[in-house]
């Protein structure tokens, strides 16, 4: 199954309002819920331990929660994901460091009981805080890259437009996160990282096909122009992009369906970015960098009508 648009004519410039709106909406939703509800993070981020098991017959999340509680009372896993062919292992997260004493209780227990010793690891506040300050400066190096390239061989303007494109698919993914409380960890930085990439790729394409119409166009004077220009290339992107998204979508759902509990949450990551990268790099940053190109357009005219007669054209 594949999109053909070439002969269709859809006015998306006409409805760039509603995009801002839209963006706008569930920017202003995603700060209320940050600021409300927060991110659910894992351990990678915040102190805690992680209990390794591997059993000789297939786990339950009740069971393991019942060794646990046979093991002390204070012993209550905040979090739980088996994996294997038959759910014969299980990661076992508690927020908070545990204790030499603790390590060694649930070492025995688990020594006794499947004859092998699990494998603890633990993350202090300080690591944590570090993870969270390489992703972000990952995150903000990455952009800066991307603004000075697509400065070089484009213009600063498509520039900016697509790292305003990047940094709404970023805050999207983190608002879903927030809004269904799942858990942050490092396989969903990852996945943040790989959107990054994939949306700039589209937003890119998107403004190549526009800077070639522009050389084709025989005259670019106003707005009306370069909004025929933008409505024409993003006909000319549109089935390439949807064709791609679904192709990279079907991938993405197979691995959040099948991939097992431990990198599904690096799946939907994945899932909810692609359709946000897709949704910015046609609606939102080819629209603000039509925005912006016309007023340049139009400083421009303007500063030409105030030069005087006989000064030379800088």
């Amino acid at each position: 199954m594949s999109f053909n648009f070439q002969n269709k004519e859809i006015d998306f410039v006409k409805h760039r309002k509603k995009f801002f709106i839209f963006s706008g909406a569930f920017t202003l939703l995603g700060v209320i819920l940050l600021l409300t509800l927060g991110l659910n993070l894992g351990i990678d981020f915040e102190s805690g331990s992680r209990v390794d098991l591997l059993a000789p017959n297939t786990l339950t999340a009740e069971e393991v929660r019942e060794d646990f509680s046979q093991i002390g009372a204070g012993y209550t896993p905040d979090d739980i994901q088996l994996a294997g062919d038959n759910n014969e292992m299980a990661s076992v997260g508690f927020i908070g460091v545990l204790t030499p004493t603790e390590i060694a209780e649930i070492q025995s227990y688990y020594g006794d009981k499947y004859g092998a010793e699990p494998s603890i690891s633990t993350v202090d506040p300080i690591i944590g805080k570090e993870l969270a300050r390489n992703a972000l400066f990952a995150v903000l190096i990455a952009s800066v890259g991307i603004i000075i390239y697509v400065t070089i061989r484009f213009e600063f303007l498509y520039g900016v437009a697509a790292i305003v494109a990047l940094l709404h698919d970023a805050f999207f993914i983190i608002a879903v996160f927030s809004l269904l409380q799942i858990e942050v960890n490092v396989p969903f930085i990852a996945a943040v990282l790989t959107i990054v990439g994939y949306s700039i790729n589209d937003t890119i394409v998107t403004f190549d096909r526009i800077r070639e119409n522009m050389k084709l166009a025989k005259r670019v004077k106003d707005f009306n122009d370069l909004a025929s220009i933008v409505n024409k290339s993003l006909v000319q992107t549109l089935a390439r992009s949807i064709n791609t998204v679904l192709t990279v979508v079907f991938a993405a759902a197979a691995i959040f369906i099948f991939g097992g509990e431990a990198i599904r949450s690096f799946a939907f990551a994945l899932l909810v970015g692609l359709v946000a990268g897709t949704y910015s790099s046609m609606f939102l940053a080819s629209q603000l960098w039509l925005i912006w190109k016309a007023k340049q357009i139009k400083k421009n005219k303007f500063n030409a009508k105030q030069q005087p007669e006989g000064e030379p054209t800088i």
